[in-house]
């Protein structure tokens, strides 16, 4: 029998096209919090001792209901299979097991059993409709990295004829989806950072991105210029859409190196909203537990209150210390918009400037900075005071569930939330097709503690209270 579900939660959850039905009257069945893993195609086998596998089949990056069919989801791929280098490799790069590799959406079905099952793939495209790679970028949105094969040569492929061997300036390395009811998809990535609207085959329609220069970006449409800044590879993780279709809330994965790199790692990310309509831009600063934690999902229950996963990258039963696998529910209500279009907010205080290039300014310092400089005493508690005394909140945050106290959560990173209704969330894994860098300039298989090889996994858990 379906589980009863307050009419109120129902509605809210239509309003958001989220899936609010379930259970086997329905055709499907929703897995547990022992979870369902992801189908999964051999790609090939590396020639190395353990001859590791390459597996076709992470979807993980993020994850969408289908905004009109019970019991599909899509799921999304980042760029590939890939690796860092070994220390001390010059220059320092990426290694692409498979260059040609197609960033793309997949399909899946819950069946009356509670398995996923695989029943479509859309491949992303550029504007002329060629397959993209997730090959980086070379000027709208370099990451500095030089893309390697996994011999040691630097990769030749020139996916988009521009003659430049080894990137793709429409390749995207994917991190936020965004599944619309007219068919569409918004994704966005961890290079530009980029957010691309995709039509229904996969092709580009348009874009947005920090680049004034790009001629792909509307008028009009552009994403603050000091998103540009991004760590490299830890750019826009997570994106959503408010509930009336006509806004886009992305999300970074860490802070900017704004204004450059030697800001290191502290515990302020961004998130930025976007008016698809107006391109009207708003930012707002969230604070994190500690530095070094990644933000790798947002999804909207409210025009103002989101969901948030927050992360680190280690295991559980391998790493030691704290480990955390949380998702906050945040509320914008009350926090400050920092973009730089915010006039009001310098209104009669001296010490807030503005550039172009780095968005606003205290006393001629960036946010990041200010918070950098405040040292980390008290988790920088100091700098957070700063930007507090003049009127600077971040979103307000309050723990909606603690994967490791509630199940022990295995895998390392935490990425795609699906609101099922208020009592049930969706949470996925991002298993980099099953493989890990050895650090020595090749890959390993990647295991969890249990010995088991890393796979895809869905579990469907309970908040720690109702999300609406």
């Amino acid at each position: 029998m379906k589980p009863a579900i307050p009419f109120v939660s129902t509605l809210l959850a239509l309003s958001l096209g989220l899936t609010a039905c379930g259970g086997s009257g329905d055709g499907f069945q929703w897995p547990g919090a022992t979870g369902t893993a992801l189908p999964y195609e051999l790609m090939g086998k590396v020639d190395n001792a353990e001859k590791t596998e390459i597996r076709n089949g992470s979807y993980g990056s993020s994850m969408a209901p289908h905004p009109t069919r019970a019991g599909y989801f899509y799921g999304l791929s980042d760029r590939g299979p890939n690796a860092a280098t070994e220390a001390g490799r010059t220059p320092s790069g990426i290694i692409f097991l498979t260059p040609s590799y197609t960033p793309r959406i997949g399909l899946f079905r819950l069946t009356s059993e509670g398995k996923a099952e695989l029943v479509d793939t859309i491949l992303l495209k550029d504007p002329k409709g060629r397959p993209i790679t997730g090959l980086p970028n070379k000027s709208f949105g370099s990451t500095g990295e030089t893309p390697y094969n996994l011999d040691g040569s630097v990769v030749s492929l020139d996916p988009d004829g521009d003659g430049i061997q080894g990137f793709d300036e429409s390749g995207l390395d994917s991190e936020g989806l965004v599944a619309l009811k007219d068919g569409t998809f918004w994704i966005s990535d961890e290079y530009g950072p980029h957010i691309v609207h995709f039509d229904a085959t996969g092709k580009e329609i348009e874009r947005i991105n920090p680049f004034a220069a790009d001629p792909r970006n509307r008028a009009g449409r552009l994403l603050p210029a000091e998103l540009s800044t991004r760590w490299p590879n830890r750019g826009m993780e997570g994106l959503t859409i408010t509930p009336d279709g006509k806004t886009l809330v992305g999300i970074m994965q860490s802070n900017l190196y704004n204004p450059t790199k030697e800001v290191g790692s502290i515990n302020l990310t961004r998130i930025v909203t976007v008016n698809i309509e107006s391109g009207a831009v708003a930012q707002y600063l969230y604070k994190q537990d500690a530095a070094g934690l990644a933000n790798s999902e947002i999804v909207a229950l409210s025009a103002t209150s989101f969901l948030v996963i927050e992360r680190d990258t280690k295991f559980y039963g391998i790493d030691t210390g704290t480990i955390r696998k949380n998702v906050y529910k945040i509320d914008l209500s009350n926090a400050t918009n920092v973009d730089r279009s915010n006039a009001s907010l310098r209104t009669g205080k001296a010490e807030l400037t503005v550039s172009a290039a780095n968005g606003l300014l205290v006393n001629g310092k960036t946010l990041e900075l200010v918070i950098k400089d405040a040292g980390t005493a008290n988790n920088f508690a100091a700098g957070w005071s700063q930007l507090a005394a003049l009127g600077i909140q971040p979103v307000t945050k309050t723990l909606a569930y603690d994967g490791i106290a509630a199940q022990k959560y295995p895998h390392d990173k935490m990425e795609g939330l699906w609101v099922i209704d208020a009592n049930r969330l969706g949470i996925i894994n991002d298993a980099d097709f099953m493989i890990a860098p050895d650090g020595v300039g090749g890959v390993k298989q990647k295991y969890l503690y249990d010995g088991k090889v890393e796979s895809n996994m869905l579990y469907v858990v309970k908040p720690i209270a109702p999300l609406f």
